[in-house]
């Protein structure tokens, strides 16, 4: 079974290592100790404790109801805007977002850079690499 170190841990998550560390502190998820010291987290553990963060109610702590299962909220840092059609970027921790809309949608969302915002995948065909 692989282990991960907090640093590690904290970049799957993508929140800092100090965040990681105080969440394992408040037994959010367990860790042990490696026989250099090195504070370890199951990768099983750490798959389980991702799970129920993205399982987690929006920014306001209304659930959100949408078939769409891949949320990634973040903030939107670039907006594109031609006649017709848009192109916003959104980062979501590590993780940088680009969706091809509408102008139109774009509008009726009001989105501008620095706002909050989550994109929602959905997809028939999703490509998965490994490290």
């Amino acid at each position: 079974m692989q282990s991960y170190t907090i640093g590690q841990a904290a970049k799957l998550l993508g929140v800092s290592p100090d965040t990681a560390r105080r969440w394992a502190d408040a037994g959010r998820f367990t860790t042990h100790r490696d026989d250099s010291g090195r504070r370890l987290v199951d990768g099983r553990d750490l798959a389980a404790f991702a799970v129920e963060l993205g399982q987690g109610d929006d920014a306001e702590g209304e659930p959100s109801y949408t078939s769409a299962r891949n949320a990634f909220p973040g903030i939107v840092t670039a907006v594109k805007l031609g006649d017709i059609a848009a192109q916003v970027e959104i980062q979501a921790g590590p993780h940088r977002l680009v969706s091809l809309l509408t102008r139109e949608a774009v509008e009726e969302l009001g989105l501008e850079v620095g706002m909050q915002a989550t994109a929602r995948v959905k997809s028939t065909s999703v490509h998965i690499d490994r490290p």
